[in-house]
């Protein structure tokens, strides 16, 4: 039989997450880190579905699925979230034929800029975005601690935080944070956090002035944006210690390669390496001196 490929329904996200956690630790094993994804409720999924069906994407063949898709947008920016096949069923171009549906998602949505962030040692991922114009811009990596090794470390100024409402000062603020560092605005993803409920999101001030914010959720640290890239040590120094509070056993944030200040932060309180990301695109987007991405799919 033939591969069908569809819009995805509801019920089956946690099927396709079942997937895609599947596919990413048989890839992470082969490579000897071990399997590093863990299954997650698809609670973002399901929000970007009902917010923008045309963007999430099953591939199966008599009712087995073989491979999904989930790709987001927000104004110009359209961004590949996931997308995954199966393994076993890899090399049948799945993929590409996944990729191309999601691609006409941005074209519907009159999106200019693509991105995702893929797996650093994904050669044939890197390979088939590399095809369709999508390049790679700079490396992210994902850094953690154990809590009881940051907390001996924990000194420097901090910045004082206000707990993030969904009011229309509070959105108002994050719109014009996003808008200077990422030069978009993610209304809807921050309304989605901010009433997420194992997540703690505060707007950062320096004296009266508001100048970034911070999520935390179990430890992980990220999305994280300021106004300046010279607040950035100090932005993320009190969101490491907000996330050190929460009771985790381990404290980690996605960040990029060029932004100085956070990677400097990490290795004086103990932070290392755990894996190995790159930010891919179809052009520049973004000062990542002012970002710290939530995660992969997120951004």
């Amino acid at each position: 039989m033939a591969v069908v490929f569809r819009p995805a329904q509801a019920q089956e996200l946690e099927r396709a997450e079942e997937l895609v956690v599947r596919s990413i630790n048989d890839l992470t094993e082969r490579h000897g880190f071990g399997p590093m994804a863990t299954l997650r409720p698809a609670q973002f999924q399901l929000f970007s579905l009902r917010d923008d069906p045309d963007g999430l994407w099953v591939a199966e063949d008599q009712g087995e699925m073989l491979g999904f898709a989930f790709s987001w947008v927000c104004g110009e920016l359209w961004f590949l979230a996931e997308l995954f096949v199966s393994p076993g069923h890899q090399g049948r171009g799945i993929g590409d034929e996944l990729l191309k549906r999601t691609f006409e998602h941005a074209r519907k949505a009159g999106a200019t800029t693509k991105a995702l962030i893929a797996i650093g040692f994904n050669r044939a991922s890197q390979g088939l975005y590399i095809r369709h114009g999508l390049f790679p811009r700079l490396p992210i990596y994902n850094f953690g601690v154990a809590r009881d090794l940051l907390a001996g470390r924990l000194q420097g100024a901090q910045l004082r935080c206000v707990p993030l409402e969904d009011t229309a000062s509070h959105l108002r603020s994050l719109a014009q944070i996003d808008a200077e560092a990422l030069g978009v605005s993610r209304d809807k993803h921050h309304r989605y956090l901010i009433n997420a409920g194992a997540t703690k999101g505060v707007l950062l001030y320096a004296k009266a002035d508001c100048v970034g914010y911070a999520y935390m959720s179990d430890g992980h640290i990220g999305p994280l944006a300021v106004a300046r890239a010279d607040i950035m040590g100090t932005a993320f120094r009190t969101a490491m210690n907000l996330a050190a509070e929460s009771g985790s056993s381990q404290v980690s944030a996605f960040l990029p390669g060029t932004n100085e200040a956070a990677l400097g932060v990490a290795i004086e309180h103990g932070m290392r390496i755990t894996f190995p990301m790159v930010l891919m695109s179809t052009r520049d987007f973004g000062d990542w001196s002012r970002y710290l991405p939530r995660n992969p799919g997120f951004m």
